[in-house]
């Protein structure tokens, strides 16, 4: 018996040892300095999380502006991380994300907040109706102390108008990792897959309905 009891104190104490090295890597990327992501060829970059990437990334792709929208990760402290090491939430890592490129002539930073609030439930916390873990969390990635600023007074004022906590975190941009090909624009491949019919389409439809004035004419 004693043996026993000294087997489960020895894993004890390596499981609260890594749990709070993996917290000490997640907090170092929440308080680290944002890195701005420079233009290319005249675009700009934005970074979202909110639930499942296929979903997140068929809305972004729905607004005028919008070149393109890739699924991946960030938020986390992994290196390479891929959709098997991400999944189920098993440790406080990365999320599901995208990185939207986008004409900043055409559509602005501050719309794409817009656009981020419109189509999720902003008091969901880790995650985005059916789909809930720490892989799922909302987070709305700022680049500069401008950007920073746009986040806060919109979830501020959407906290207002809803008289509710809103679950979107706010972090500083470090780095995003490109998801794996199968999953790119997965809704436009994909419009029959049971998920997409019944999560996707319908999350994109309510969005449509909310902010008609951004989307593109043929989407």
């Amino acid at each position: 018996m004693k043996n026993i009891l000294s087997t489960l104190a020895i894993i004890l104490v390596f499981s609260c040892q890594n749990n709070a090295q993996t917290n000490n890597k997640q907090q170092a990327v929440i308080s680290a300095d944002p890195i701005e992501v420079p233009l290319e060829n005249g675009k700009a970059k934005a970074y979202f999380a909110s639930g499942c990437f296929w979903c997140v990334e068929a809305v972004f792709e729905s607004v005028k502006g919008v070149d393109e929208s890739i699924s991946g990760y960030a938020g986390g402290h992994t290196k390479n991380p891929t959709y098997e090491s991400n999944s189920y939430g098993r440790i406080k890592d990365h999320a599901e994300a995208v990185e939207i490129i986008y004409d900043p002539n055409v559509v602005s930073f501050e719309t794409l907040v817009d656009v981020y609030f419109a189509s999720q439930n902003p008091t969901q916390v880790n995650g985005q109706g059916p789909d809930k873990g720490f892989q799922y969390r909302s987070i709305i990635f700022y680049q500069n102390d401008a950007q920073k600023q746009i986040i806060e007074n919109k979830k501020a004022a959407l906290a207002k108008e809803l008289n509710a906590t809103i679950a979107a975190e706010v972090y500083p941009f470090q780095k995003f990792w490109v998801g794996e090909d199968y999953h790119q624009n997965y809704e436009r491949l994909h419009p029959n897959q049971s998920y997409i019919r019944n999560v996707s389409i319908p999350r994109l439809n309510k969005f449509k309905a909310k902010m008609p004035k951004v989307l593109k004419n043929k989407h």
